[in-house]
């Protein structure tokens, strides 16, 4: 390998990397910082006392402040440049962060925005009973890759439904399930927001690592679809979709 490749591959591993090499500098230069105040200020208070008694020659004698600033500052710069250099690293990795989490959601919105052209394009060549025939078929796949199991069955019900979102069995029934969704709404026009978890409390199913994190908000209201399939065993099973996804990042101010 030649030195311009391993010279280029490094640079790409820092640049993938440079948030958390900038919080590790952060958190390197603080303890740094700490180390360096204190030493210094030993350094400085023995100065002083020096500076006192062999001013005073037994003689009760302070230095004023001004007196004392003179002469230990210059034991203070290495702890005072190490925490510019903390400071200019926390800084750096919050930009760094921001300006990619940024980039991210942007990249989102627009691959959002895209699959719901999608979405309707396909609704408008094909029609709205073709279009709910895929959606089914799709949602039968995701069946038949998930089996029916009766131990992993969540919550109490009529039907046995499946959450295509995250996988999950759970029993419920339609009108519960409705009944949830124009309550969710309810209180986003209310609020301006709810999150996936709102929702899950409403049809039975507990909250997961992530579903406190998205939801909809008052431009993206909740719209439930639903899909006819049959579990492994041949059980009838209502699948359910989004129409909309919940989004990560809403918030109640927005």
């Amino acid at each position: 390998m030649e030195i311009s490749d391993l010279a280029k591959r490094l640079a790409k591993l820092t640049a993938d990397n440079s948030p958390a090499i900038f919080t590790a500098l952060g958190v390197a230069g603080a303890l740094t910082t700490a180390y360096l105040t204190g030493k210094a200020s030993f350094k400085a208070a023995k100065i002083i006392s020096d500076e006192e008694f062999s001013v005073s020659r037994g003689v009760s004698f302070r230095l004023g402040t001004r007196d004392k600033v003179e002469k230990v500052w210059k034991l203070y710069i290495p702890p005072a440049g190490s925490a510019v250099v903390t400071i200019a690293c926390i800084i750096l990795a919050n930009r760094i962060g921001s300006r990619r989490a940024a980039a991210l959601a942007a990249a989102y919105a627009i691959s959002e925005r895209g699959f719901a052209e999608y979405k309707q394009k396909v609704v408008e060549k094909l029609g709205a009973p073709k279009e709910q025939k895929v959606r089914d078929e799709i949602a039968q796949e995701r069946v038949n890759k998930n089996p029916f199991n009766d131990l992993f069955v969540i919550g109490e019900g009529q039907a046995l439904c499946y959450d295509s979102y995250t996988g999950r069995y759970f029993l419920c029934d339609m009108e519960s399930i409705r009944r949830a969704e124009n309550d969710i709404n309810y209180e986003i026009n209310s609020n301006y927001y709810a999150s996936l978890t709102d929702f899950y409390n409403k049809i039975g199913l507990p909250r997961t690592s992530m579903s406190d994190n998205v939801g909809w908000n008052a431009d993206k209201l909740l719209e439930v679809e639903y899909s006819a399939v049959l579990s492994e065993t041949g059980k009838p099973c209502i699948a359910i979709d989004f129409r909309v996804e919940p989004v990560r990042g809403y918030s109640r101010l927005q």
